[in-house]
């Protein structure tokens, strides 16, 4: 934490406009802000810091307005009024509840394997919007529009233990994680019928690019720079 605080110190000191901050030093981005905003206040951690008129030091949290455009925007999907399922309950989905909750949708069901971790979310932003927290075996029976995995177990070759019925007969899956090639989850959603199964390199983008905005004051184009991506990733490894 010392080392992190001194260097994003030093980085302003000499003249830098923003720094977008990763795992796992969300949270102590979090703390070394003087001022958050809303987003960031809400989701316990910070991705984006940057300076004032004044030399305050501003934390935001642009994940949830990036994976939103990406869905919205760039794929032409909707959140409103639809049945949602996010999978996990750590940093990633608190990060994304806040703007997910803006959109209005009929409901969100958060499911996790420490059922207690999802109803910790549910209790903290349940006032914002119809929310319920489940465990995997109490899946069955239900179905949803659109599922967002928040998790990273793909990342060690795992799937959460999800029924192939939850998924709505037109719904959308949406991996915040990406790769070479498609991620576990978006395969096991096109294994299930989903109409759509995105993975998370617009989210990285369009999120990095509402920083650089709140850095400068202006938004880059994100399509080509996602189209490049896309081709890198999709590459020989």
């Amino acid at each position: 934490m010392d080392d992190f605080d001194s260097r994003v110190k030093s980085f302003f000191a000499s003249g830098g406009k923003g720094l977008n901050i990763t795992v796992p030093f969300k949270e102590y981005a979090w703390a070394l802000a003087e001022v958050r905003s809303v987003a960031a206040q809400l989701a316990g951690a910070v991705n984006t810091l940057y300076q004032n008129a004044e030399g305050r030091l501003l934390g935001d949290n642009t994940d949830g307005t990036g994976m939103l455009r990406d869905i919205v925007s760039n794929h032409g999907g909707s959140i409103a009024g639809k049945q949602v399922l996010i999978v996990g309950a750590g940093g990633a989905v608190r990060g994304v509840l806040p703007r997910l909750l803006v959109e209005k949708p009929a409901s969100i069901t958060i499911v996790n394997r420490t059922a207690s971790r999802a109803q910790t979310l549910v209790d903290l932003f349940s006032s914002t919007g119809q929310m319920q927290a489940l465990g995997f075996d109490q899946l069955q029976g239900h179905s949803f529009d659109l599922i967002i995995n928040g998790t990273s177990a793909a990342l060690v070759g795992e799937l959460p233990p999800l029924p192939g019925s939850i998924v709505g007969p037109e719904a959308w899956c949406y991996d915040m994680i990406y790769g070479r090639g498609d991620t576990l989850f978006q395969g096991w959603a096109k294994s299930h019928g989903a109409l759509k199964a995105l993975n998370g390199v617009g989210m990285l983008v369009e999120q990095a690019a509402e920083s650089f905005y709140l850095w400068r004051g202006i938004r880059p184009e994100t399509a080509n720079v996602i189209a490049a991506l896309r081709a890198e990733l999709a590459a020989p490894g």
